[in-house]
């Protein structure tokens, strides 16, 4: 029997189950998707008997999800048919998600987890929609009614929307525009009004403001708005909540507290908006503070390219500190913990300080040094101070309460002993303090009033109390909200490095990962992260974002705000014959139709061009509307289509190499379907500009959640080099001046900190012009290729600071990076 007959004898089981006929046939088409719907059926009674016509939909929909996975066990497949049963999964989108949550859950599944990534039982009260939606574009500075449809699906892509009712989205986009811009018609009229005639203009390296100016968002909702008011946490004495006022001011002080021991993240953005975002929108302070307390694993280009993340995301310090800074304070309070009898000295082996704390038996039992005297601590913790132990030969503990469920509670370790010097401390100490015994009293002695962190510190909280009250010093309150994390790529240090290490990307900046410094050099504005941050919200519940979700926030900010220029990825030479050889037209171009302060450019068209090899075939069809044998095209820009008359292929390869084709100048020619990008051959004005390479970045894992062994999961052609792609000659003086316009804003933005320094009698020269000034500040749309900027690997002598020359020189190499593909439209015809 053949596979089509298979497929027609199951139509009759697919009618019974509620589908009708054109549905059932349908659904049999696809011999794995009806394999999976038969198994299904023959598995379930409650299927087999008959549903309604939704879900029975939402089953055939699950069969082709499941049919294109590499095996969904069965426990997990009727966990989700239960789920649409149960109705509980009301859309497709829902399913697709159910199925690719259960590829990497296995039963028994945590129900709220699953829930919650799926999207079950999700409400917004029109309210909270509308906030939410004037949130959004208040932090975007949307401009007006021209952006309507861009809000709309932005916002259908945020995490906290994508459950929403579509129509309900677009209701209150509406009237949110109605209440900001006006009515539309009467906004259209203001806006063509002030439009000025294009003029040369500089290009903002960031077209976002600094977080202070940022209105009414995610700070007065949701988790950051709820919480407590400086002063509100409490002590254990109201003369430390007073002291705290009144070295604060009432202000709210925060702190960004990464450890100098790798590159930051995409994650890590998340944290540096909240802290430096929170404090900035309520007129408070945020710290810079390196946790630089484990000296075997931090290196100074770590601390260089932290406060270089900070910066170019447009955030400044208000100061820059280490936990170094209060080693002589952090040693005092830990004498002065022991003597209250709340610490001892331990000399256990790792080994045994695991069975203690009860990591085989869930249940710790006390250390055989617990209870030594007080006395013979304080001598131990000295000998430990002098160098007297190697490392794990003797710790310091904290006595907490062993009776406590929270492991946290459970003695952890509070100063160890380690040889490396310190890269500020040098050889001085021989102990150092654990991030528990640190965070809380550094946090205490800064005056932060809001300890703002992860949820996976929520454990912590009671020995951050612990300890802060064990020492009768001012107690911070730690709040904890859900973390950044990014499918289809990996955040752990370890992981990264050892992809650096075997040489699956060639450095911790490599454009294929998700550091701050690889996104920088990609491309990535560092508006565009803002912008994507601010839309997820600030909640307990982790963010797992796709990474097409984060490439469309990106797509969508560079949209508007970069300029475009005419770009050909794999050159096709085409001769215009009824020209004349020595034809020239300047044609003066907008840099971008919608955005006429980009300003405008010049450039050549003559007899030769060059398209893309792409938009010309030899066979022609009815959907096809580029070039062909006799066919017609226009050029965008250009005075006139171009219809191709002949063309020239290699003799030996047969691949066509020359098109000639003829101006179609004269009366008045019919409108051409479509118009192509073209890059003209005129030596005189340096046309055209000969890219040297043109890096394309893939995703580096085949998977959306790479497995434990991630090495099995890299893609084979994550990177594609294209050489010899051309652009116009309006990309010279667009490289100068986004280069010099960059040094500017960067020289006012170091001016201002350095002044703000000395204004704090901080001479410390932690600001710097060239933190925030690289070769990515050159960014453009190449029209209908994707969005590019220029790698640090390239070389332009006219982007040198002080040269007047615009062009090629001599030495120049030019290298650009895909920072993203053209939002792809399925409705369009080739």
């Amino acid at each position: 029997m053949s596979k089509a007959n298979l497929g027609s004898d199951l139509i009759p089981l697919f009618k019974s189950i509620g589908l009708n006929q054109a549905k059932a046939a349908e659904a049999a088409k696809s011999p794995k998707t009806a394999a999976v719907l038969e198994a299904i059926i023959n598995d379930n009674h409650t299927v087999a008997a008959g549903l309604d016509e939704k879900r029975s939909g939402l089953i055939v929909a699950l069969a082709g999800s499941l049919a294109k996975t590499d095996g969904v066990d069965l426990p997990e497949r009727d966990y989700v048919v239960n789920k649409i049963l149960d109705g509980k999964l009301k859309s497709v989108d829902q399913v697709s998600v159910a199925v690719k949550y259960v590829e990497s859950h296995k039963i028994p599944i945590e129900d709220a987890e699953f829930d919650q990534e799926c999207g079950v039982g999700f409400s917004i009260s029109p309210a909270d929609l509308h906030d939410q939606v004037k949130t959004y574009i208040a932090t975007n500075r949307i401009p007006g009614w021209a952006n309507f449809g861009t809000v709309i699906s932005a916002l259908k892509t945020t995490p906290g929307l994508r459950w929403a009712n579509p129509l309900e989205v677009k209701n209150a986009v509406e009237n949110v525009f109605l209440d900001t811009f006006g009515p539309k018609e009467a906004a259209k009229r203001k806006e063509k009004k002030d439009t000025k005639p294009a003029t040369p203009a500089p290009v903002s390296e960031s077209p976002t403001d600094d977080s202070t100016t940022i209105r009414r968002t995610v700070f007065e909702e949701g988790f950051l708005g709820q919480l407590h008011k400086p002063g509100g946490n409490p002590q254990l004495h109201d003369r430390l909540r007073e002291a705290h006022l009144a070295a604060t001011g009432g202000n709210v002080w925060t702190r960004f507290p990464p450890e100098p021991n790798g590159y930051l993240h995409i994650g890590h953005s998340k944290a540096i908006f909240v802290n430096f975002g929170y404090a900035a929108h309520h007129g408070g302070k945020c710290y810079l503070r390196y946790d630089d307390t484990n000296p075997e694993k931090e290196e100074a280009r770590y601390f260089e390219s932290i406060l270089e993340m900070v910066r170019w995301l447009g955030f400044e310090p208000w100061k820059i500190t280490y936990s170094s800074d209060y080693f002589e304070e952090l040693y005092e309070l830990a004498v002065e913990l022991i003597k209250r009898d709340k610490a001892y000295v331990c000399h256990c082996t790792q080994e045994e300080i695991k069975v203690d704390r009860g990591e085989k038996r869930g249940q710790p039992r006390p250390c055989i040094h617990r209870d030594r005297p007080v006395s013979e601590s304080l001598f131990e913790f000295e000998n430990m101070k002098n160098g007297k132990y190697r490392p794990k030969e003797a710790n310091l503990r904290m006595k907490q309460d062993l009776e406590d469920g929270n492991p946290q509670m459970w003695d952890l370790t509070a100063y160890r002993v380690l040889e490396t010097p310190h890269h500020r401390t040098h050889d001085k100490w021989k102990i150092y303090p654990t991030y528990d015994f640190t965070h809380c009293l550094v946090d205490s002695m800064e005056n932060i009033s809001h300890s703002l962190c992860t949820v996976e510190f929520i454990a912590s909280r009671q020995s951050y109390d612990w300890l802060c009250d064990a020492l009768e010093v001012y107690k911070p309150r730690q709040s904890e909200y859900g973390r950044l994390n990014l499918e289809g790529t990996l955040m752990s240090k370890r992981k990264i490095l050892a992809l650096v290490n075997e040489g699956f990307v060639t450095g911790w900046d490599d454009p294929r990962l998700y550091t701050l410094i690889a996104l920088r050099r990609r491309g990535v504005p560092p508006g565009a992260i803002i912008s994507f941050v601010s839309t997820l919200g600030v909640s307990t519940a982790a963010s797992n974002i796709e990474i097409s979700r984060f490439e469309q926030t990106v797509r969508q900010y560079l949209e508007g705000t970069v300029p475009r220029l005419l770009m050909v990825m794999r050159p096709l030479k085409v001769t215009i014959e009824n020209l004349p050889e020595d034809f020239l037209l300047m044609i003066e171009k907008p840099l971008h139709p919608k955005v006429p302060e980009l300003g405008t450019t010049s450039i050549p068209f003559t007899r030769t061009i060059y398209i893309e090899t792409d938009d010309f075939r030899l066979e022609d069809s009815e959907d096809y509307f580029r070039l062909a044998p006799g066919k017609t095209v226009g050029l965008f820009q250009a005075p006139f289509p171009i219809t191709c008359t002949s063309f020239k292929a290699d003799p030996v390869s047969g691949e066509v190499v020359e098109l000639v084709c003829k101006a179609e100048n004269e009366g008045r020619p019919k409108k051409p379907k479509a118009y192509i990008q073209w890059v003209a051959d005129h030596a005189a004005s340096s046309s055209p500009v000969r890219i040297d390479e043109t890096r394309i970045f893939h995703r580096l894992f085949k998977s959306d959640r790479p497995p434990s062994d991630f090495r099995s999961d890299i893609a084979s052609n994550s990177l594609e080099v294209v050489k010899g792609a051309i652009i116009e000659v309006g990309f010279w003086p667009l490289a100068k001046r986004a280069m010099d316009e960059a040094r500017q804003e960067a020289k006012a933005r170091t001016d201002k900190a350095a002044a703000f320094n000395r204004s704090q009698d901080d001479e410390t020269p932690h600001a710097t012009n060239e933190q925030l000034v690289g070769n990515e500040c050159l960014r453009f749309q190449g029209l209908r290729v994707g969005y590019f900027a220029l790698d640090k690997d390239a070389r332009i002598a006219c982007i040198n600071e002080g040269t007047k020359t615009t062009g090629r020189e001599q030495g120049d190499y030019i290298v650009l990076n895909r920072i993203v593909s053209l939002k792809e439209d399925a409705g369009k015809t080739p």
